[in-house]
């Protein structure tokens, strides 16, 4: 098959589209840097690309000619208050060009790859594949609930779409630091906070597995949550420490004022330029998680999560090999 990928020089778009070359399917890419995506792939391995950005309709159905199926990654993430209205338009505007235009086309099966955003609602016991579209009014959230809502639509209509769920991406071989990664490196340099609630992580290469077996059609069109591993923030400093053979600085730190910093500062990067992960959405979701129920994609797939503590192993090592934190700090786990 040939698959038509955006974000294919993103984090989830990389180990995507390697997943997809391994298994010898071809791999057509919309991108925006020509020169990120050779340095990335190397000349030859993808012969068809388009440059061009997913809120630009031309380009995006370029992209889709000759294309079996379509996976849709890129989005623009940030929960900075400063970034909000260009958010929100270039995720939603994106997911209408190229869901909508592979759905027209007839391309299937398409596959949208969202977020727990879409669906988190700080009052929800549990998210899964019933949750309704999440709550958040602001922001990031908010541009990838009204996206799930028009991907529902589409798929209430028998469209051939599914829609992937990731929670805390970690993994080797990132093209650029995530923000979870940019955290690792926090707490690895710093200290671990140790607030209420905590986070669950998945591996990139388990969600590019999926990402793969929904391609080749061995499960239903659906909804699928990719949460992964829940750590709580009281056990992931110990987590850290025994992976690493370090004994990290921990300190109790309280959530509602967490989010109170975060709300300020909101308020404060709108006249002075700063660039720091305190804002009042992403606080919200670090210390109000709602946990994720994987079970639809380990009941549908097969599927087993790889532990935790590999994903977090590898990428300790991998950070250390990349130069992103110094040797001191990935402990035992530095080559």
């Amino acid at each position: 098959m040939r698959i038509m990928i955006t974000g294919g020089t993103g984090f989830i778009g990389y180990h995507t589209a390697q997943a997809l070359l391994a298994a010898g399917h071809e791999v057509s890419l919309l991108v925006r840097n020509e020169k990120k995506m050779r340095g990335l792939y190397g000349r030859g391995t993808i012969r068809h690309f388009t440059v061009g950005d997913i809120t630009d309709r031309d380009k995006v159905r370029a992209a889709l000619a000759d294309c079996d199926a379509a996976i849709h990654i890129a989005a623009l993430v940030s929960t900075h208050a400063r970034d909000a209205r260009k958010v929100y338009d270039t995720n939603l505007r994106g997911v209408e060009n190229v869901i909508g235009s592979a759905v027209e086309l007839g391309l299937d099966p398409v596959i949208h790859v969202s977020s727990v955003t879409a669906l988190y609602n700080p009052r929800a016991r549990v998210l899964d594949e019933h949750s309704p579209p999440g709550t958040a009014k602001s922001g990031y959230g908010r541009s990838k609930v009204d996206c799930e809502k028009y991907v529902r639509r589409l798929q209430e209509a028998g469209a051939p779409v599914s829609i992937t769920y990731p929670g805390s991406v970690l993994g080797p071989d990132a093209p650029e630091l995530t923000e979870p990664h940019i955290g690792l490196q926090t707490y690895l340099a710093q200290f671990v906070p140790i607030m209420t609630s905590g986070n669950q992580y998945v591996d990139v290469r388990d969600l590019a597995e999926v990402h793969l077996r929904l391609v080749e059609g061995q499960a239903e069109p659906g909804r699928y949550l990719m949460g992964g591993e829940f750590v709580s923030w009281a056990d992931l400093g110990p987590l850290l420490d025994e992976l690493t053979g370090r004994r990290l600085l921990k300190l109790p730190v309280s959530g509602a004022l967490m989010r109170l910093t975060g709300r300020l500062y909101d308020r404060l990067e709108r006249f002075i330029p700063l660039d720091l992960p305190l804002t009042e959405e992403g606080l919200g979701y670090a210390t109000r998680w709602v946990k994720m129920d994987n079970s639809k994609v380990e009941t549908a797939l097969g599927f087993e999560f790889r532990p935790v503590e590999e994903s977090f192993t590898d990428t300790i090592r991998w950070l250390s090999q990349a130069g992103h934190i110094t040797a001191k700090q990935a402990g035992v786990l530095a080559e």
